[in-house]
Formats: C-alpha cells, sequence, structure tokens
C-alpha cells in the first residue's frame, strides 16, 4: 500500500555489506541499498549503519525499512497490451506500431509505460524507489515487435548488465529499398548524432558516436526490395535504420532514412507503407534472476504481411 515501510530482517553473510544485503533481498540491487544506507534505513543493534564497503557485519541480525515506492509521474492509463510473457520479475510485450515507449516531450501519455502502470499496479516492487516499470532497451515507435521490461529493481539491474555485456540476442525483419549485394554481412560503424539534424543519427568518423554492430542477411528478394533479417551485437537507438540506410538499402517506409521512400508504392491500390518496415521478431536472454533460458519469438504484423505478399505478386 502506498505510503507503508516494508520491514526486512535477516542475518548477514560474508562480505561487503551492500552485497550481503542485496544476496539476502534478491528483489532490491545494488545500488537501491546503497542509497538506503544513506538514508538511515539500516539498523544492526539498533543503530544506523551507514558503510556499504564493511566486512564486519557477517552473522549479525538486521533491519532494513524501505519505504513504499513512491508513484511514478506517468499515470496508469488503461491500454490494451500482448503480453508474450510475465512473472514476478519481468514482463516481454509485444509491441505494436504507433505506440511510444516512454513518456517524453510531445508524448506525456498514451505510451508502453502508461500501460504497464496499469497493468503491473501493486506488482511493481519500485526502480530505485518510484513504482515504475524498468525501460532497459526501446524500439522506436513505429517499429513493431518484442521488448522485454523489468519489474523489479533486482531485474532491471540483470538486464542492464546482460545488455552492457551484449548477452542479449536480438533479431528484427525489416523490408529494405534494393537487393543487398553480398546477400549478407557485417556492418560496423560509429553511430551518433547527426551534425546536420539534431533529430537523425548518423554513421560518424572513428573516435566519435558509438561502436554499432549489425549482422544481416538477406532472406527472400523481390523486384526491387529484400527481406532482410538483422541480428544485433549493439543496441544503439535507430541502429539497423541507419545501417541498413549507410550500405545504400534504407528501409521501406522510413520518412527519416529513405530519401526514396516516396518513390516506393505497392498493393493494388497503389499506397504508400505508411512506417519503417522493421519488426522485433525475436528475444532471447538468460533470465537475470532465475537462470533460465528465454526464448521468444514474434509474428510479422499484418501490415508488413501484407507488404510481403504484393512484393511477390
Amino acid at each position: 500500500m502506498e505510503g507503508q515501510t516494508i520491514v526486512h530482517e535477516g542475518i548477514l553473510g560474508p562480505g561487503r555489506l551492500d552485497r550481503a544485503l542485496s544476496e539476502a533481498l534478491p528483489d532490491l540491487s545494488r545500488a537501491r541499498i546503497q542509497a538506503l544506507l544513506v538514508d538511515n534505513a539500516l539498523l544492526i543493534d539498533g543503530q544506523p549503519v551507514h558503510d556499504a564497503a564493511s566486512k564486519k557485519f557477517e552473522g549479525r541480525a538486521f533491519r532494513l525499512n524501505v519505504p513504499a515506492p513512491r508513484p511514478d509521474k506517468a499515470q496508469a492509463q488503461d491500454i490494451a497490451l500482448d503480453i508474450v510473457f510475465e512473472d514476478a520479475h519481468l514482463i516481454i510485450v509485444n509491441k505494436p506500431a504507433g505506440l511510444v515507449v516512454h513518456p517524453a516531450a510531445g508524448h506525456a501519455d498514451g505510451t508502453l509505460v502508461n500501460a504497464l502502470l496499469h497493468h503491473c499496479k501493486g506488482r511493481l516492487s519500485g526502480i530505485g524507489g518510484v513504482e515504475r516499470p524498468g525501460i532497459v532497451h526501446r524500439i522506436d515507435r513505429d517499429t513493431s515487435g518484442l521488448l522485454v521490461v523489468a519489474k523489479t529493481d533486482k531485474a532491471h539491474e540483470g538486464l542492464a548488465k546482460l545488455f552492457a555485456a551484449h548477452d542479449i540476442e536480438r533479431r528484427y525483419l525489416a523490408v529494405v529499398q534494393g537487393k543487398p549485394a553480398p546477400p549478407a554481412g557485417k556492418i560496423a560503424t560509429q553511430i551518433g548524432r547527426s551534425q546536420h539534424d539534431r533529430k537523425k543519427m548518423a554513421v560518424l568518423p572513428d573516435g566519435r558516436g558509438k561502436h554499432a554492430v549489425t549482422h544481416f542477411r538477406t532472406l527472400e528478394q523481390f523486384k526491387n526490395c529484400a527481406l532482410v533479417e538483422c541480428r544485433l551485437e549493439t543496441g544503439r537507438t535507430h541502429q539497423v535504420r541507419v545501417h541498413m540506410a549507410h550500405i545504400g538499402h534504407p528501409l521501406i517506409g522510413d520518412a527519416t532514412y529513405n530519401n526514396r521512400q516516396k518513390a516506393f508504392k505497392f498493393g493494388s491500390n497503389q499506397s504508400y507503407f505508411v512506417r519503417q518496415a522493421l519488426h522485433a521478431v525475436s528475444l532471447g536472454f538468460i533470465h537475470p534472476i532465475t537462470g533460465e533460458k528465454l526464448d521468444f519469438e514474434s509474428s510479422l504484423p499484418g501490415d508488413i504481411q501484407e507488404l510481403l505478399m504484393s512484393l511477390s505478386l
């Protein structure tokens, strides 16, 4: 309940105090525990203890007072979600195109975060002391597909480590302009904010931006475009879109990175494809709490299926 303090009691194990507490309380990250120590939340022998690095408390009884998570500034909203997997620690969502992941300027509500706050109400332990879902990666508003979100502090920390170590398997399907030659390869560049348009990302010279690696493979060729599988080693903003445009094969419908998109029409009514033809089709990782290997796949949404059918005629 809002405003209710949760009291944790137990016996400390060996090693650093913050590590011992983290092992005793698996839903709390070390960063969260360190913040609680600063706030006088930990009592040992009735006295507050602040030294997270101390190793002298093994075998001692502790009492940790954890305030209930503060409500997030974002409001819970009843927005339908396609839940692929959920347990006490994390949730996998199949995001539709058009849904923004996180509230931001121009999108204050109606986002995935608003939907998750409603869906998970009462089941979020609090990320950094705030009752909110832990967004560890994002996919663009007009990209569809699989996204993993943390429900607890500990899961958030574990997922963040997996992403930082590139231990998350992510596969995208994209419909691109032209036919890549060779049909498969590796794209390794630096990606950062464009100097010419701050709303866009761009391939930058070495020493600038962040290292980005995409492996691509052509799955099917059509008259003037192709269905391509992209596997990510890294997860930079707009990575697939920027990399495919960089090798001369921008995504169909990508108004930001495809200067030729207005030249492409499809279907019997010769309409434009209204978003970048990109879908996060698979996601795989080791569960940061249970250690279980998780693998998920998502079928192509109807609009991309319709596009492919039109191209094959």
